[in-house]
């Protein structure tokens, strides 16, 4: 089966969305269900989604589908009528951006997996269809005055660093895979606790509460539509908002303000800052916090020697990163690379 893709190169994509005057809206969604074949199911999506001139990266394997996307807004209810349309995504709840611009995506990229994301759960008995129950934001509040309650947060390091609920729990380690037996450790001795797990838009904590219920764990819930589905609700029924900072989104935003609190610092100069960008090197892109006043200083880069790089003439550039793989920085998971002072 040929695989339905666009043909037209990313500068002339990014010019036409720039070009756009209708607004766009950027969504989220996922969904567990059974595809029984997973590439003629995303030929098929490709071809609806295309026509409604739909950006984003959508991820598709026989365990479900993961997606964010932007809409035209002039589009939007054809788009959901479609999705509506196929039966095991009826009713889908679709996460609207809080904070957006529409500009995060300029092609659509659908791409079939293994699992729309990644465990390393290989146990038979393991069933995504028992999971914990879901919270909404007003309950995820009740919840979290509760002293028997614990908050594990099931994002990356660089994550969490920006913004988390208060008191949660950060797991120490940036892939999903190995995040899901440490929180079973961490929980030891305290299986009659109430245990919520929370992410950006749900996928990832829906997944670890069943998990957690798989490994003998009673009390095991999730919030519903994740972060962003929390600020929502939270936006709309002028609640309080528990979770304090920035949302980090894996498009070009980088993040989303969820409340005013800087809880992060900058890290060339300690200062506080919440502003994830990658280094302008091309040949280390490297994803950490900056404040405006670095910003200025290393030319957007972080440290000086990726700055002496970034002001070369560009073929001296593109003959110092022969053989690198450019782009393998710009969602690095290594903590360690964060430092403090990367500037120095």
């Amino acid at each position: 089966m040929p695989l339905l893709h666009n043909r037209i190169n990313n500068e002339e994509l990014k010019q036409r969305l720039l070009a756009e005057t209708e607004p766009r809206t950027t969504i989220s969604f996922y969904h567990y269900f059974q595809v029984e074949n997973p590439l003629e199911f995303r030929n098929e999506l490709y071809k609806h989604l295309d026509v409604l001139q739909v950006f984003g990266r959508i991820y598709i394997a026989k365990e479900g589908i993961n997606a964010q996307v932007s809409v035209p807004a002039g589009n939007y209810e054809a788009f959901k009528a479609y999705l509506y349309s196929i039966a095991p995504l009826n009713g889908l709840r679709l996460n609207i951006a809080v904070d957006d611009d529409g500009k995060s995506f300029w092609v659509l990229k659908i791409k079939v997996r293994d699992k729309i994301v990644a465990d390393g759960i290989d146990a038979p008995s393991f069933n995504m269809y028992q999971k914990g129950k879901y919270v909404n934001a007003q309950q995820m509040n009740t919840l979290l005055k509760d002293t028997n309650t614990v908050v594990i947060d099931m994002r990356n390091h660089y994550e969490y660093e920006v913004g988390h609920f208060e008191n949660a729990l950060e797991i120490p380690s940036d892939t999903f895979r190995e995040q899901l037996p440490m929180a079973v450790n961490m929980m030891k001795g305290n299986e009659d606790k109430n245990i919520i797990m929370y992410c950006t838009g749900g996928i990832r904590c829906e997944k670890a509460s069943a998990y957690m219920l798989h490994k003998g764990f009673k009390n095991v819930f999730h919030l519903e539509g994740g972060i962003i589905n929390y600020a929502q609700q939270v936006k709309q029924e002028g609640l309080d908002s528990r979770f304090i900072g920035k949302n980090f989104v894996f498009d070009n935003r980088l993040g989303e303000r969820i409340t005013d609190d800087v809880i992060a610092k900058c890290h060339q100069c300690g200062k506080p800052a919440d502003t994830h960008t990658n280094c302008k090197n091309d040949g280390c892109h490297l994803l950490f916090i900056q404040c405006e006043e670095c910003a200025t200083q290393y030319d957007g880069c972080c440290s000086t020697e990726c700055q002496t790089v970034y002001n070369m003439p560009l073929e001296e550039q593109k003959q110092l990163r022969a053989g690198i793989d450019k782009g393998m920085m710009v969602f690095n998971k290594a903590k360690v690379r964060l430092r403090p002072r990367l500037g120095e």
